[in-house]
């Protein structure tokens, strides 16, 4: 089956969203999710983050790979809602020293969240020692030292690399280059803003071969752009635009031993905090894939690399 994915961005925009099933029914007054989870920290130690996945208008950034869009709103919210959806999420949640608002899109989109509820944020998490938020590289600048200087603990910004393969970065429709995000980061670190970045494992237009060795260059990237912490995400589909490029033979999903291979190699070259994304990983061996999948689990925990699992079923078909 051919492509039938646009080359002009404007057009890609529309391509994607024509793929797209429909988006989640949403509260603007509550968050659409909330949880405690440990996280090894910049500290070294093991400490409790609360998350709240907040209820905000969708991304502008219309990125192929995209599934968060299904927890938006088409709209902006009124002044007001966000901070009530996080009174009501830390309300729900026990004790945690770090926090993090992740909005489905940038943080610093004023569209996403109004301005005029930066203070009433900074006073509900003044509480936590760390928060981090999420921000598009392009959206960086004057609002973020703002909005530090309202806080009490250390800000840190989850921008998303994706890929530090040039092309297939262009590919992703996700406009930003780069040079853009080296901007982004070195502008962060001149103002002492902690740095977090996000990296999709076999991306779209990626061959299967090369995938280990993209992600690998990727976290080395990241690494040399101020990055202490790095997250490797298995690329899913789920949003419409996957399946279709998965048809075309332009996507494949990462197998369980490509994410195992990236997760040594960022642990192995101990530059900063490697974490792999395990949320809905599917094993495909029910002999080793869950043992797998707890020793990456461990792996995040105690950032050291653990022995590999060997399996007797796995190595009879091979």
């Amino acid at each position: 089956m051919s492509s039938l994915y646009p080359t002009n961005p404007a057009q890609r925009d529309h391509w994607i969203v024509t793929q797209r099933p429909a988006r989640n029914t949403l509260d603007p007054q509550r968050p659409y999710a909330y949880l405690v989870e440990d996280e090894y920290s910049a500290e070294n130690k093991i400490v409790p983050v609360a998350t709240v996945f907040l209820t905000n208008r969708e991304c502008p950034f219309r990125c192929v790979m995209c599934d968060l869009w299904k927890n938006t709103l088409p709209t902006t919210v009124p002044i007001g809602a966000i901070p009530a959806q996080i009174k009501r999420a830390l309300s729900q949640l026990p004790p945690a020293r770090h926090i993090k608002l992740y909005n489905a899109g940038s943080f610093f989109d004023p569209h996403a969240i109004p301005p005029e509820d930066h203070s009433p944020i900074a006073n509900l998490v003044a509480k936590f020692d760390r928060l981090i938020v999420e921000c598009h590289p392009s959206l960086i600048n004057q609002a973020c030292l703002s909005f530090k200087n309202k806080i009490d603990g250390q800000l840190e910004i989850a921008m998303g690399l994706e890929t530090a393969h040039p092309q297939v970065l262009a590919q992703l429709n996700k406009r930003m280059t780069l040079d853009q995000f080296k901007r982004a980061a070195d502008f962060l670190q001149q103002n002492k803003i902690a740095l977090r970045v996000f990296i999709l494992v076999q991306p779209p237009f990626m061959r299967e071969e090369e995938s280990v060795e993209w992600a690998a260059r990727s976290l080395d990237f990241a690494f040399d752009s101020g990055a202490t912490a790095a997250t490797l995400i298995p690329t899913r589909g789920g949003n419409g635009a996957i399946e279709h490029l998965q048809a075309t033979n332009e996507f494949t999903p990462p197998k369980l031993a490509t994410l195992e291979a990236a997760a040594v190699y960022g642990l192995t070259i101990n530059r900063g905090r490697v974490f792999t994304d395990l949320w809905d990983i599917q094993p495909t061996c029910a002999n080793c894939g869950p043992p797998r999948i707890e020793r990456l689990r461990r792996m995040n925990l105690e950032q050291k690399l653990l022995p590999p699992i060997h399996c007797n079923v796995c190595e009879a078909r091979s």
